[in-house]
């Protein structure tokens, strides 16, 4: 064994004994993002870029991206990065050319908001305030109401049965054309199973099923043969939104974090719906994004981004967002760093198997798994990062993999924006086998999450080409579509736009 994969199973296995310790950070002088997290008009007919370097003509279809690009009605505004109304925006690539359209998502709120001039439908950390027009009783009746969902889809692109939607995190999604922009239909989740919120991250088998989660704020991974659901102690607590909605306070403030509390991996087979009767938990942390998951010699090991502190989804505030100097400084040094790490999920375990022993098997992962009192296995993680690295340089969010071909199954390569800042600052691809990490990185521009497109010919993982939207807050500067060689992380092209695009969150490429 090489003596740097010792040194790391010693290092972990260490480290796992200590007490776990949140990682912040101190650092000074970092630029402002105000005008990333400001209103922009839509560019509704197609604007040709101005391409630098080459951008490989086998590419061809459309780039597609979401996020919040409206910030306020009249004087109401916005609290959160997660409220604004979405804006949709498209790269069109054909022969080498690029051309960059975007639409406002039409969903009814923005309709009812936009004919009103105020926030009338209440979004994630923003509460609507009543109709001034109501009398003085029915708008303190209004303050006991529960607020109706909103259908403002500015998380994600996704795909059922070939038909392309975008989605948020509640029971509807918006139909819509991936050429045109064009809002199709509104789906209501409700109406087809009993849930009352759907993720905007649903996992996809060759053949299409897709498999989502709803209800609980939880989130889901997928290998081969099984779905990992994955129970955070981020909690609603019903009491404290209703009475914050009394106060005139969002929901966000009704999210508790309680950090006493496990994480629980709850283990379903896909193809019989059983439920694998071990419960398997670590301690607390939180994710928005998982990586992989796959199965090897009866385990699930199992990939995602964590922090340790769930404190950070209440950072993302648009005040937040929009400082600067010292005072941008100490939010980005308050926020809990995520980082990429790997769990192992032994699947055979019976009331045979030993206690207080270590049931992972995996001789390259020092990933532990302990059976416990009453059946519990306790496990712990293994940081997949370059050792070389200090602890800021290997924060990782948005992380992405050549999906097509190796979600579920054993891989090597995952891409990711490195948060130097509040937003993405870096793109990243890390080599888990050789924990060696390539980095992207252009002082002054944000690129959004990385979408790996496989080359036609493709034989090795990652035979392909990364793909990400670069967004800039100087105004003497232009967006651009960059374009990467996957292999060596080096830039092929760029796809130069005259246009001031807000930082989003998902995307996806929709081949022609």
């Amino acid at each position: 064994m090489d003596s740097w994969r010792i040194a790391r199973c010693l290092n972990n296995l260490f480290s796992a004994t200590k007490n776990q310790r949140v990682y912040f950070s101190n650092r000074k002088g970092l630029e402002c993002l105000a005008p990333l997290v400001t209103t922009v008009e839509e560019t509704p007919q197609p604007i040709p870029a101005k391409v630098k370097g080459v951008i490989p003509k086998w590419i061809k279809g459309n780039f597609l991206r979401n996020g919040p690009g409206k910030f306020e009605f009249g004087t109401d505004k916005y609290n959160h990065w997660f409220d604004g109304m979405a804006l949709m925006h498209q790269f069109n690539i054909e022969n080498g050319a690029v051309c960059y359209k975007s639409k406002f998502l039409q969903s009814d709120s923005y309709k009812i908001n936009c004919e009103k001039n105020r926030i009338v439908v209440s979004e994630f950390g923003t509460l609507a305030m009543p109709d001034p027009c109501k009398n003085f009783f029915e708008r303190f009746k209004s303050k006991f109401e529960m607020p109706r969902q909103t259908d403002n889809a500015l998380v994600s692109y996704v795909l059922y049965e070939g038909d392309c939607y975008v989605s948020t995190e509640t029971i509807f999604m918006h139909k819509i054309d991936p050429q045109t922009l064009e809002t199709k239909e509104k789906v209501d989740w409700s109406k087809f199973i009993a849930v009352n919120g759907a993720t905007a991250h649903p996992h996809y088998d060759p053949d299409g099923t897709a498999y989502n989660m709803g209800n609980s704020y939880g989130k889901n991974a997928m290998s081969e043969n099984y779905v990992i659901f994955i129970e955070q102690p981020l909690k609603l607590n019903l009491l404290k939104i209703y009475i914050n909605k009394i106060r005139g306070k969002g929901l966000d403030e009704g999210l508790t974090w309680e950090p006493k509390s496990n994480t629980i991996f709850h283990i379903v087979n896909k193809h019989t719906g059983q439920i694998h009767p071990v419960k398997y938990c670590t301690k607390a942390f939180l994710t928005f994004h998982q990586i992989n998951a796959f199965e090897e010699n009866g385990h699930i090991i199992l990939d995602m981004c964590c922090c340790d502190d769930g404190s950070a989804i209440h950072m993302f505030n648009i005040h937040n967002l929009r400082k600067d100097g010292n005072d941008l400084d100490e939010v980005y040094d308050s926020v809990p760093k995520l980082f990429p790490r790997r769990f192992v999920l032994p699947l055979h375990i019976s009331s045979e198997s030993p206690n207080d022993k270590n049931l992972n098997t995996l001789s390259y992962s020092p990933a532990t798994a302990i059976r416990k009192e009453h059946g519990i296995l306790w496990c712990t993680y293994e940081s997949l990062h370059d050792p070389e690295l200090d602890e800021e340089e290997r924060c990782c969010e948005f992380p992405q993999i050549n999906y097509s071909r190796y979600n579920g199954k054993k891989y090597n390569f995952f891409y990711g924006c490195g948060f130097g800042h509040l937003i993405g600052d870096s793109l990243l691809k890390m080599d888990i086998e050789a924990r060696k990490m390539k980095v992207w990185k252009e002082e002054g521009f944000f690129p959004s999450e990385p979408v790996f497109v496989p080359s036609p010919k493709a034989v090795e993982e990652d035979d392909g080409i990364i793909l990400s939207a670069v967004v800039t807050p100087r105004q003497n500067q232009n967006t651009f579509l960059l374009v990467l060689d996957a292999k060596t992380f080096t830039e092929l092209g760029r796809a130069e736009v005259p246009r001031q695009i807000p930082y989003g969150f998902h995307g996806m490429f929709s081949p022609s």
